[in-house]
């Protein structure tokens, strides 16, 4: 493992380990818990009703698998990269790149898309910065903001992050302490036989609600002791987060005659038990929330681009480290710009499906790596597992078959744009090979 705080032997910079395990749990619970959560209640309870909170909790069960086989494998490893890194051990080069540039894909987008939500929240007190010069000029300062911080280096990234997540989850535990003292639980209890036809409905929109915990691997070369605490961040997060999104949609659908009507039920519960008072408190959070989510995504998405070059399937140039903020600079860089492309000309939406399917994409495969590498122990690149998942292949393969199972719930629509960005991450790899040979 590399010094805290110095350069690799050879006078490269390196990145600088600063981070504990409670700064990647936050970068995990923030990713996690994203602007979309303070207006979930209403998808889930027009999806399934009063049912709605006990599917969170088994979704959250089964999200805990994936999670749980994501700590054993990431046990293993102490540098950058994630399920990238993990397939690369695992599978070889090119199902790695495939990995990789979906993670990437779909932090660049999902960024794009987390900052046009920001914006739109703002312009409900500042109309004029949605549309226009105003908004283009608005996102880019947002952008570049987010750019900078993560240039100046990891642990004021990190500060960064550990206060948006205080921000965020502040105003969620004064409304679930209040709901709970007012709480008519009656109102939340089923009040009829579940129909199964909307399991999978409701289990696509709760494994993308848990989604973002995924991220936490990416950053291990920036940890301090990787392969102990990123296994406890993955683990945390997830039981963090799943008692809080059950509470809050108890409470939701205890306090609203008819969640799914509303567009803001967070907001609209917090109204009625607090006042005025109460809504602009979560409405502060859903602020705290999406700036916190860009800046995750800004974190993630760089890291992804930067461990490609570190393990030569990128130009070393992607790669490149700040010499003195020991920070992957042009990675960060260039995921700032594509996501501002993406941003400012509304392409994002077209590439959300395509979006969706990369994160189930990177599951299956780390759980799938995580199965190869117990057959690997000790040969290049894979150190024994530190955490290790209890009843042999069991859980890792039922994590396998939740992403199955969920891939092929998935619309059409998805399926097609996710084919399209694995076929278009196939030419780039197909490309960078050509270049390679190229004298």
């Amino acid at each position: 493992m590399t010094d805290v705080g110095t350069a690799s032997t050879s006078g490269t910079p390196t990145l600088r380990r600063a981070l504990g395990r409670w700064d990647l749990t936050a970068i995990g619970v923030n990713q996690v818990i994203g602007g979309a959560v303070f207006a979930l209640p209403a998808a889930l309870a027009a999806a399934s009703g009063r049912w709605s909170a006990l599917l969170i909790v088994a979704v959250g069960i089964a999200t805990l698998m994936i999670a749980l086989t994501f700590a054993e494998v990431s046990s293993r490893f102490d540098t950058t990269g994630g399920p990238y890194l993990y397939t690369r051990a695992a599978f070889g080069r090119f199902a790695a790149f495939e990995v990789g540039w979906m993670q990437w894909f779909s932090r660049v987008a999902s960024w794009a898309s987390v900052i046009n939500v920001l914006v739109t929240s703002l312009g409900f007190y500042w109309p004029a910065v949605t549309v226009g010069a105003p908004r283009t000029v608005l996102l880019t300062g947002l952008i570049a903001a987010l750019m900078a911080i993560n240039i100046i280096g990891i642990r004021q990234s990190a500060a960064f992050v550990n206060a948006v997540t205080i921000g965020k989850l502040l105003p969620l535990v004064i409304f679930i302490a209040v709901g709970l003292l007012s709480i008519d639980i009656a109102q939340a209890i089923p009040d009829s036989r579940f129909e199964f036809s909307k399991i999978s409905s409701t289990a696509l929109l709760l494994v993308f609600a848990f989604g973002g915990y995924e991220v936490v691997p990416v950053v291990a070369g920036e940890a301090k002791n990787p392969r102990r605490e990123i296994p406890f961040a993955l683990i945390a997060t997830i039981l963090l987060v799943m008692p809080l999104l059950a509470i809050t949609q108890v409470i939701t659908m205890s306090t609203l005659a008819d969640v799914s009507a509303s567009r803001t039920p967070l907001a609209d519960a917090a109204a009625r038990l607090m006042g005025a008072g109460g809504a602009a408190l979560i409405t502060v959070g859903a602020l705290f929330s999406t700036t916190g989510n860009n800046m995750g995504q800004a974190l993630s998405g760089s890291r992804n681009l930067f461990a490609l070059a570190e393990q030569g399937d990128l130009p070393p140039f992607f790669g490149r480290v700040h010499p003195r903020f020991r920070t992957p600079v042009n990675a960060i860089v260039i995921t700032a710009a594509v996501s501002l492309v993406l941003a400012v000309s509304g392409t994002f939406v077209t590439m959300a499906a395509a979006s969706a399917i990369s994160r189930l994409i990177v599951y299956f495969a780390t759980c799938a790596s995580a199965l190869r590498l117990r057959g690997m122990d000790g040969t290049a690149g894979v150190a024994p597992a530190v955490f290790r998942v209890p009843f042999g292949p069991a859980i890792p393969v039922v994590a396998m078959t939740i992403a199955v199972v969920i891939v092929l719930s998935a619309t059409p629509a998805q399926l097609l744009g996710g084919a399209v960005t694995l076929a278009i991450g196939a030419g780039l790899f197909l490309l960078a090979a050509r270049l390679e040979k190229t004298p």
